[in-house]
């Protein structure tokens, strides 16, 4: 578990308050090799200093926070001053309602998601409540917060006995599919060719997913690619294997789906079933350690 949450608070249903805690879904940095900027001609690092016009460089724990109300002109606004603001239902994750898993389409979502968590003994029963009672009803439910000084939306799902809470964005910060209209035509597709294509889009579906199979290749190649400038030695790009273009698209759609049958034979003679996926499960990290800049 993180070492300390995001934030703390509480969950509200009516009348029913739980106190829990947030914690962020995502680890950090997750074996991301971190590339640092060098001045080219001596590969010294590039430093960024916060400056005072009048003191020079100033020390974090001496920055405030202000809001510049006339040019140049600034108030300071504390931390405090914008707790004391908070009501208590600001304090609060409100659930507006429930709804059915595919209710709101993934393009809402912002990519930032925290688990909740019951925060002490207290609301370790009605948290459960709420986990089981939704898990069974295959609800989600929508809801609204005030974290880090912005109203969020957000879509809390039940996910294997704990509640994940997921950012989403605005209906106004979300382009329409509608504004592309112009850019998409509706050719008219050949029968055979649609049948095709869904036999191949059957046949590329396994019969049960694994996300861990996904590994992050990049970060895996560039630690190697480091490790081999480091030793000196030459570093060498990989064969690049050339496929043959094929221009017809009944032609392309007959080849693909001859390599798939081939790679997965048994997968493609069934129609696929489906399957939820492993949310837990998390692509294994970069094999490689991450070396300081």
């Amino acid at each position: 578990m993180p070492a300390r949450s995001s934030w703390k608070g509480f969950l509200k249903l009516s009348l029913v308050s739980v106190p829990v805690k947030a914690y962020t879904a995502t680890s950090s940095g997750g074996g991301e090799v971190r590339l640092n900027q060098l001045h080219a001609e001596c590969h010294s690092r590039i430093n960024y200093k916060k400056t005072c016009p009048i003191h020079g460089e100033v020390p974090n724990d001496q920055i405030v926070s202000g809001y510049e109300y006339s040019k140049g002109q600034y108030v300071v606004v504390d931390p405090e001053d914008i707790e004391k603001l908070r009501s208590e239902d600001e304090k609060a994750i409100n659930i507006d309602a429930f709804v059915q898993p595919d209710a709101l389409d993934p393009t809402y979502f912002s990519g930032k998601s925290y688990y909740l968590i019951p925060d002490g003994p207290v609301g370790q029963k009605p948290y459960a409540l709420l986990v089981q009672g939704m898990a069974e009803l295959k609800r989600n439910a929508v809801a609204r917060v005030v974290m880090h000084g912005r109203a969020q939306l957000v879509l809390i799902r039940p996910i294997e006995g704990l509640l994940n809470m997921a950012i989403l964005n605005y209906e106004n910060q979300v382009t329409k599919p509608a504004a592309f209209d112009e850019e998409i035509t509706k050719p008219a597709l050949e029968p055979e060719e649609l049948k095709l294509a869904k036999t191949l889009i059957e046949a590329s579906a396994p019969k049960q997913f694994d996300f861990s199979q996904y590994k992050d290749d990049y970060t895996e190649k560039l630690t190697q690619l480091i490790e081999k400038k480091v030793a000196g030695e030459e570093v060498v790009a990989p064969p690049v294997h050339e496929h043959a273009q094929v221009i017809n698209l009944m032609d392309a759609l007959k080849e693909s789906l001859a390599q798939v049958q081939k790679t997965q034979p048994e997968e493609a003679a069934k129609p696929p079933k489906k399957m939820a996926p492993s949310v837990r499960k998390q692509p294994a990290k970069g094999a490689a350690k991450r070396k300081s800049g």
